[in-house]
């Protein structure tokens, strides 16, 4: 069992919903931290899902404000992404969010 510690991520462009990260068939994950910044003067909000593997979908914040400018640490425990599930994040508005997850995968073989 290997230990392996990583982070994702993402430029939000979109408003589009976009993967932040996918847990591998063989590992789980705990995601220590979720930061957020945006860059503009303007403030927009992010939301942020986990899929599971049968496709249900799970909100873990729902349109979380950020302002112009500001930083924002989304979590304040751990959370488990287990096998194959799916960390998304849906932007507000185009060019103004930065994502960053800091996670340890824990592999099973």
């Amino acid at each position: 069992m290997a230990n392996i510690y990583k982070n994702a991520k993402l430029d939000l462009t979109t408003a589009s919903e976009t993967t932040l990260y996918t847990a591998p068939s063989d590992s789980r994950a705990i995601v220590k931290s979720i930061l957020v910044c945006d860059d503009s003067n303007n403030g927009s909000d992010l939301t942020v899902t986990i899929t599971d593997a049968s496709s249900n979908v799970f909100v873990l914040f729902d349109e979380k404000a950020v302002s112009g400018h500001a930083t924002v640490e989304f979590l304040t425990h751990p959370v488990i992404v287990e096998e194959n599930e799916i960390l998304k994040v849906t932007a507000g508005d185009a060019n103004r969010l930065h994502v960053i997850a800091s996670i340890l995968e824990i592999n099973r073989d």
